[in-house]
């Protein structure tokens, strides 16, 4: 799955997915906007079939993050 994340956040970012790992920040280190996040969080639930609340999907910070919460919701 973590691969999967990294090859929507590589599409969407146009950043070499080898320069993307778990820790990578959406943020601090893609230097990606609310706009964007929200853009992002949109691709998420439309691959995994999940909905991602604002609320929630302010506390995700990172690829890891992503993982985690997507994993959680889909057992």
């Amino acid at each position: 799955m973590q691969e999967k994340i990294i090859q929507l956040v590589s599409e969407a970012t146009k950043i070499d997915p080898s320069k993307i790992t778990a820790n990578t920040n959406f943020i601090e280190d893609l230097n990606l906007d609310s706009l964007d996040i929200v853009e992002l969080m949109m691709k998420m639930e439309d691959e995994f079939g999940i909905e991602i609340p604002e609320n929630e999907a302010e506390n995700l910070k990172c690829i890891k993050d992503v993982v985690g919460y997507i994993e959680s919701k889909k057992q």
